[in-house]
């Protein structure tokens, strides 16, 4: 078939879809990642000493080098580019004990890379999400390290410190206030205890559109309100700040891969999101419960997606004789 000169000049060309077209692109949407996560890195090094950039730098040149070994030995496409692999391992440092022996950060940015995408497929295959199926792992495997936590400012001489949940548990142990779980004045994971930052990154993220406000929003909404309907209204705040809600809610439950699609799909995960994490503090043998609720709502993403599957364009429903 010829297609007339005059076609060419004014666009009216047929082609497959898809016909809607963005310069965004994998590469740039993990780089507004990293950018968002600068605050919480520059929080954790602040509060907890410049010894957290090693945690940070081994974390992302283990993902790194994994990702592409194993791209390598696979025959697959090396894909170290896209800077998904750099996100990953930082999102793992940030969720490690300011104090981790080297060689955490190492075997848990492999698992995550290695077990936890590479095996399913790489980028956009893996069910879960790797950072935090590695934290879990590591929490598994080393208990007594991803659960030694130290008080800021300490520096080479730092003395273990319980976390603000895990005060909860001890009448002995004054409770953190609000206005030092805000700032990240508390003890806790490398990336999880400024809430101030982890604001702004969102922010960032907002302003970029690369995720929406729905599921941080709902899931911190389900934390306050499970907390109102326990009779707390005072711990509100202290049950949003405290742990790695701020974290999970904003970079971990909104991943793109392992998140539902649909925004009532969304609501359903964020909740169950909150839900489980409540649950899990209170009554769960664990002071924290985001990771593990993060993932159970990871499996259940399909099974939402499905179930809120949207209409085809144009689609109408059909018409008995």
């Amino acid at each position: 078939m010829t297609i007339p000169e005059q076609d060419f000049e004014r666009g009216l060309l047929l082609s497959p879809s898809p016909h809607i077209r963005t310069q965004t692109t994998t590469q740039s949407i993990m780089r507004d990642v990293l950018i968002a996560l600068l605050p919480a890195c520059i929080a954790g090094v602040v509060f907890f000493g410049p010894g957290t950039l090693l945690t940070m730098a081994l974390a992302i040149a283990s993902a790194i080098g994994c990702e592409a070994l194993f791209e390598k030995c696979a025959g697959r496409e090396i894909t170290v580019n896209d800077l998904s692999a750099v996100v990953t391992g930082l999102l793992l440092a940030l969720n490690l004990p300011p104090e981790t022996p080297w060689f955490v950060p190492v075997v848990g940015s492999a698992f995550a890379i290695i077990i936890v995408k590479q095996f399913f497929g790489g980028i956009g295959q893996n069910f879960v999400n790797p950072a935090l199926a590695a934290r879990c792992f590591l929490l598994i495997s080393f208990p007594v390290i991803m659960t030694s936590y130290y008080a800021p400012f300490a520096g080479p001489d730092a003395m273990t410190s319980p976390t603000p949940l895990a005060a909860l548990s001890n009448p002995e142990v004054p409770i953190a206030g609000n206005w030092d779980l805000f700032i990240g004045n508390v003890g806790g994971c490398i990336g999880e205890t400024s809430a101030l930052a982890l604001l702004i990154g969102w922010a960032y993220l907002l302003f970029r559109k690369v995720i929406t406000f729905v599921i941080p929003a709902v899931y911190m909404g389900t934390v306050a309100l499970f907390t109102l309907l326990l009779g707390q209204p005072e711990m509100v705040l202290f049950n949003l700040f405290a742990g790695g809600l701020m974290i999970g809610a904003i970079f971990m439950a909104t991943d793109y891969v392992s998140a539902p699609m649909n925004t009532a799909a969304q609501c359903i995960y964020a909740v169950g999101c909150g839900v489980i994490t409540m649950v899990i503090r209170y009554w769960g043998g664990y002071p924290e419960g985001v990771s593990f609720s993060i993932l159970f709502m990871n499996l259940t993403a399909p099974l939402l997606d499905k179930a809120f599957k949207r209409k085809v364009f144009g689609e109408v429903p059909s018409v008995s004789d």
